[in-house]
C-alpha cells in the first residue's frame, strides 16, 4: 500500500481511484462496509482502491485540550487498511488551509483536481468543508458537475445500535474488548515502538515491552490477555502474552502506558514496533503491599491468559 501525503506525491497510476472517504478511527465494520463499496467499484472500473483520510484527526485540531479519544494512531490505521487490500492511502494533512475550504472548494480542489478520484464512497453521516457545512446531497451534486461518481453507504447497525467509534470507546472503557472486537471486525490494537521503561519487570521475572499510550483513548485500566505481532526486526512474528495497561500505582507512576509480557520469549525488542491486540480483560489495576504479592498475582494472570489464548 502506498501512503501519499501530498498531491505532489501522486503518479498517474494513483489517479482515478475509487476511494472511501472519512476519518476511519478504528476501521470498524461500518468503515469496512464503506470500503467494500469502494472496492467493488474499483474492481469494476479497473482502478486503484483508495482511502482518503486526515492527519491529525480534525477533532485534535479543533479541540486540542480534550482528553485523548483516538482508537488508532496513524500507524495502526495504516496497518489495518493495508491488510484490507487498500492500494493507496491518501493521508491528507489537516491544517488551517484544508479546514478553511468551503464544501465546493474541497470537492473541486482536493477530490477532483488534487486526487483525481473517479468515484467516492462516504457514509450517510459524512460532513465536509468549513464548519462541516457540506453533506452527502451536496457531494453528489458536486460529483456530477466535477466528473466523479458518489455512492452513499447506509450506516451499519448491530442489535439496536449503530456501529460507531463512540460506542466502541464506551465498551472498551467498560473493559469489554470482546464486544469491541465484534463491532470492529478485528481485535482492538495498540501499535507503536517499544520504549525504554524502568526495567522492573525483568527483576521480577517478567520482562515487558513498554509502549506509550499518548494520544490514544484509554480502555479500562487493568490486565489483558493479548496477542502480539512483532512487526519489525529479526523476531518478527505473532506471539501470545499478557499486558498491563495502567499507571503502575505501586511504583508511584502517573503516565499511562502498556507493558506486555510475551510468553516463552527472550530477546531484545527495543526500537522494534509491536501491534498488541486486546483479547480479554482479566482484572482491574491494583496496588499490592509487597513485591511477593505482586509476583503471585502476575503468575496467576499469566496462567489465566494462557488458558484463554490456548
Amino acid at each position: 500500500m502506498r501512503i501519499l501525503r501530498s498531491h505532489a506525491d501522486l503518479t498517474a497510476d494513483d489517479r482515478n481511484a475509487s476511494a472511501a472517504i472519512g476519518n476511519f478511527d478504528g476501521v470498524h465494520r461500518g468503515h469496512q462496509a464503506v470500503l467494500d463499496l469502494a472496492r467493488k467499484e474499483a474492481k469494476a472500473r479497473g482502478v486503484p482502491l483508495g482511502v482518503v483520510t486526515f492527519e491529525p484527526h480534525p477533532r485534535e485540531v479543533f479541540a486540542p485540550d480534550a482528553p485523548p479519544f483516538r482508537l488508532m494512531n496513524a500507524e495502526t490505521k495504516a496497518h489495518r487498511l493495508a491488510r484490507l487490500g487498500v492500494d493507496c492511502l491518501f493521508e491528507l494533512p489537516f491544517d488551517s488551509a484544508l479546514s478553511s475550504l468551503t464544501p465546493e472548494a474541497f470537492a473541486q480542489d482536493v477530490l477532483a483536481d488534487g486526487l483525481g478520484l473517479s468515484h467516492a464512497v462516504v457514509g450517510a453521516n459524512f460532513r465536509f468543508g468549513k464548519g462541516r457545512a457540506g453533506d452527502t446531497d451536496q457531494l453528489c451534486a458536486f460529483g456530477a458537475r466535477m466528473d466523479f461518481d458518489v455512492t452513499v453507504a447506509e450506516l451499519l447497525e448491530t442489535g439496536d445500535r449503530q456501529i460507531s467509534s463512540t460506542r466502541i470507546r464506551e465498551v472498551l472503557g467498560e473493559g469489554n474488548p470482546r464486544r469491541a472486537a465484534e463491532m470492529l471486525g478485528h481485535l482492538h490494537r495498540i501499535d507503536g515502538p517499544v520504549i525504554h521503561g524502568e526495567k522492573r519487570g525483568r527483576l521480577l521475572g517478567y520482562p515487558t515491552a513498554n509502549m506509550s499510550m499518548e494520544g490514544l483513548h484509554l480502555p479500562r485500566l487493568g490486565v489483558y490477555a493479548v496477542t502480539v505481532d512483532v512487526l519489525s526486526g529479526p523476531h518478527a512474528g505473532t506471539y501470545r502474552g499478557v499486558s498491563s495497561l495502567g499507571v503502575r500505582p505501586m511504583f508511584g507512576q502517573n503516565t499511562p502506558n502498556l507493558e506486555t509480557y510475551i510468553f516463552d520469549f527472550d530477546a531484545d525488542l527495543y526500537d522494534t514496533h509491536l501491534s498488541v491486540g486486546l483479547v480479554s480483560f482479566l482484572r482491574g489495576e491494583e496496588r499490592f503491599d509487597t513485591l511477593d504479592a505482586l509476583i503471585a498475582q502476575m503468575d496467576a494472570d499469566s496462567r489465566q491468559a494462557r488458558e484463554i489464548l490456548a
